[in-house]
């Protein structure tokens, strides 16, 4: 094996053995007899492997080149403009190429502009040399050298205007979702000492979820949409945050409401299947609703959190609202999904949920579908989606809650407020007089007790107090029982 075969041998980059030896014969005449072919083609090796990624999720700003093999997915218009102190106007085109890793823009410039606009096809797959910077939508690379490669690059071109399509550095994204959260707006201080306004929403569809960020003007849209809205979203942007993909929309972008119907089956984890230590989707119905507290931080600011406890097939855990989420209008019998949440460990070694800022919270109507206090009315022919939410879920031994650790000693307790009332069954058909009896696990505003397996609302006089048992007569009234004795 000559020299030349055998740095070719040990060169790990995708270029054909022709092309390299090409290569190689023009580094020699170039140098003018100052390199042998050896010489040269280590050196060409080099140049070759400098640069080199895995994919396009690799480049990187302040490479000095980038090397990199993908498909086409878009073409964008030849733009004609004018350059600082010259005669001659310039040219570019844009050009969205993408591998399994992700996607990226390639600007083409000047007779490669007008090349590309030429030649390019949607579907092409081309090995790209050229510098990394950081765009307006992302990163962007700057061609140098573009030649076709013959090799498979495994992108679905179909699948770009779904959520699931998604990919890191893709740009001038449409799609339209389901509006499933809203985030209040937020200003902030940039740099130059300009203030700037950012807001989130949560989109769905039929593939899946996506979070989305809008910037200074867009933000302000974001109190139009009220979840359940359809909208398009034009002219995105994709980034990644804490290792998820989501969407952002700028001053280039929009969105406009629309009247199309987008079917949103939300995918969530048993909560008998939940373990610490993970951020999850749970799902299922409000079982109960604590008072919102607020506490003192660390650092003397003010903080607010209010606990729920939802319920599906499999079992029920408490859910901490932080912050704005806490002003949730939530009751018991709604039916939600709270999409990454983060579980640890809660009270009594019992598992719970904590819904921070990068939570969504999403209602949905429940119809038809049986609350959690409807006993054996699970929705059995309904497996997936809205349905599987509702149901038993089995034991609910009452328990008295008691102070939580890592809430910053606001040191109050978690009593449970307000259940799923307990009508089925409860009432007599004549509407006379009832009985029930259970533990109170709220003892005021209204009084709740809970027998194992329903709860109920009790008005009374009484006093009561967490933990004990008692019995209450009277008549239910607009979902309460409106206790003559409590005993």
């Amino acid at each position: 094996m000559g020299a030349i075969a055998e740095i070719y041998a040990d060169l790990d980059a995708d270029v054909p053995e022709g092309e390299f030896r090409a290569a190689v014969e023009e580094k020699v005449e170039e140098m003018g007899g100052l390199a042998d072919e050896e010489t040269a083609a280590m050196l060409i090796a080099h140049e070759v492997a400098d640069g080199e990624v895995e994919g396009v999720a690799d480049v990187e700003p302040g490479m000095e080149e980038a090397k990199f093999v993908a498909k086409v997915t878009s073409v964008g218009e030849l733009r004609t403009f004018e350059r600082d102190g010259e005669d001659e106007d310039g040219q570019v085109i844009n050009v969205e190429v993408a591998d399994e890793t992700g996607r990226i823009r390639v600007a083409f410039w000047d007779e490669r502009a007008a090349g590309a606009a030429e030649e390019l096809e949607t579907g092409a797959v081309l090995r790209v040399a050229g510098r990394p910077r950081e765009g307006y939508n992302g990163i962007e690379v700057s061609a140098d050298r573009v030649e076709p490669a013959d090799v498979e690059v495994d992108v679905d071109l179909d699948a770009a205007d779904t959520i699931a399509g998604l990919s890191l550095g893709q740009s001038d994204v449409d799609l339209t979702g389901l509006v499933l959260d809203t985030d209040t707006i937020r200003t902030f201080d940039r740099d130059d000492g300009s203030e700037g306004r950012v807001a989130n929403l949560t989109l769905g569809d039929e593939t899946g979820r996506t979070r989305v960020t809008l910037w200074d003007d867009q933000a302000e849209r974001v109190e139009e949409f009220a979840a359940g809205t359809t909208i398009e979203l034009t002219d995105g942007y994709v980034r990644e945050r804490n290792g998820d993909l989501e969407l952002h929309v700028g001053d280039r972008g929009g969105l406009t409401e629309v009247d199309t119907t987008v079917e949103y089956t939300p995918e969530t984890t048993p909560i008998d299947d939940l373990e610490i230590d993970t951020t999850v989707d749970i799902g299922g119905v409000i079982r109960s609703t604590d008072p919102k507290r607020t506490f003192d931080r660390d650092d003397g600011s003010e903080g607010q959190v209010r606990n729920v406890r939802i319920q599906d097939e499999t079992g029920d855990i408490r859910v901490a609202l932080w912050g704005e989420k806490a002003d949730r209008d939530l009751g018991p019998g709604d039916e939600v999904q709270f999409a990454d949440v983060e579980i640890q460990d809660g009270w009594q070694d019992d598992l719970e949920a904590s819904a921070g800022w990068q939570t969504s919270v999403t209602t949905f109507d429940t119809g038809d579908v049986p609350s959690a206090a409807e006993g054996d009315e699970t929705g059995e022919d309904d497996e997936t989606g809205l349905g599987a939410f509702a149901g038993g879920g089995g034991d609910d031994e009452s328990k008295e809650d008691g102070p939580r650790d890592g809430e910053s000693g606001d040191g109050t307790d978690h009593g449970e407020e307000a259940g799923s009332t307990a009508e089925s069954g409860a009432e007599g058909g004549d509407g006379g007089p009832i009985e029930f009896t259970g533990t109170v696990v709220q003892a005021s505003d209204p009084v709740v007790l809970d027998n194992g397996s329903e709860t109920m609302r009790v008005e009374t006089s009484s006093t009561t107090h967490l933990g004990e048992e008692l019995t209450a007569r009277g008549r239910m009234a607009e979902g309460t029982l409106d206790a003559d004795e409590v005993f």
